[in-house]
């Protein structure tokens, strides 16, 4: 599939990439790496190269090798601990009970001290690294129609990378561009998909609205345990544009057909924060939308089962009574908030 980042073809449908998965982050007999304190600067010692009979390494020497580099460019001063280097964005994401041997183009490097010089040298010449964002520490997307969206800065490379979702119906495949949406990581128990499978148990929906998708997990689970309808939408463009993509990753494990895309992501992104309502995308059973939760009863159709709010700001309890009494009495239904 074409990524709007980059232009390649480095979206995947999910049985393909579900099938390499098995295998993906583990070492073959050859493969020899060092375990680095990541509480200290790496040892003088130069970092191993990939192994030469499957070409993966060792996450802890790419770490060593990405801080030699930022070191050199004068991001790292020589005397931070490994961790300074960033964050680690495997793609694709999903439990892990071992430290990863990366393959080629399998990681996304999330960091706060990274510039742009180093972050060119990294993604040609560090060939485990897709993209090097640089972030100020705070959650990329919007708390409001109302407020200035923050995104963080991809300095080099691509960063569209995907996670992996269990659910009791199956996995789930989750693209999205992660230098403009927040970190979600898979764990072996997800405590949101659980609520909400809870809740598909409790009121056998048959209408069910993610009405603050972000790139579409619970709506994927919802449908991915049968409810026959579901609706998605988000105020911000990269939610809903990567949405509509999930949707189309995975219509062989929701049982649908071609997911017709109305809105391109540059249309969406000429218009980053949304209020009226526009639809982005819909296929049998599904539709996704940007639009403002508050105004998206234009839209719905008559009668809604469910519907979950996740919307950012959960410790603000006022915004959050209001925004639930405002859907009861514009939608109704059963609400909850994962």
């Amino acid at each position: 599939m074409h990524c709007p980042v980059c232009g390649h073809d480095c979206v995947t449908d999910a049985p393909a990439l579900l099938a390499a998965l098995p295998g993906r982050f583990a070492p073959c007999p050859d493969c020899m790496g060092l375990v680095y304190d990541k509480r200290s600067p790496p040892p003088d010692i130069d970092p191993a190269d990939p192994c030469p009979t499957c070409g993966k390494r060792f996450i802890d020497e790419v770490f060593a090798e990405t801080y030699r580099i930022m070191a050199e460019e004068g991001d790292l001063a020589g005397t931070e601990p490994l961790a300074a280097v960033g964050t680690p964005l495997i793609h694709p994401g999903h439990p892990m009970q071992s430290p990863p041997y990366l393959p080629p183009g399998s990681l996304v490097l999330l960091s706060r001290s990274v510039g742009e010089r180093a972050a060119a040298r990294l993604v040609a010449s560090v060939p485990e690294i897709r993209g090097v964002v640089r972030t100020d520490g705070r959650t990329p997307g919007i708390t409001d129609t109302d407020a200035g969206p923050l995104t963080h800065t991809l300095l080099a490379g691509c960063d569209v990378r995907a996670d992996i979702f269990s659910t009791r119906a199956g996995p789930v495949v989750v693209y999205k561009q992660q230098s403009v949406l927040h970190i979600e990581f898979p764990r072996d128990r997800d405590e949101k998909i659980l609520s909400l499978e809870q809740e598909i148990g409790r009121h056998r929906p048959r209408t069910f609205v993610d009405a603050c998708c972000g790139a579409g997990t619970l709506g994927l689970a919802a449908a991915r345990a049968g409810v026959p309808r579901v609706i998605y939408n988000d105020a911000w463009y990269a939610a809903a544009y990567w949405t509509a993509s999930n949707l189309r990753v995975n219509r062989e494990a929701l049982g649908i057909g071609e997911v017709a895309i109305r809105r391109t992501y540059d249309d969406l992104r000429r218009r980053p924060v949304a209020r009226d309502p526009v639809l982005v995308a819909e296929t049998e059973g599904a539709a996704v939308y940007q639009g403002d939760l508050r105004l998206l009863s234009a839209v719905l159709p008559p009668k809604i089962d469910l519907t979950a709010l996740d919307i950012f700001e959960k410790r603000d309890a006022g915004k959050v009574a209001r925004i639930t009494r405002a859907w009861e009495a514009s939608v109704g239904g059963a609400i909850f908030i994962p």
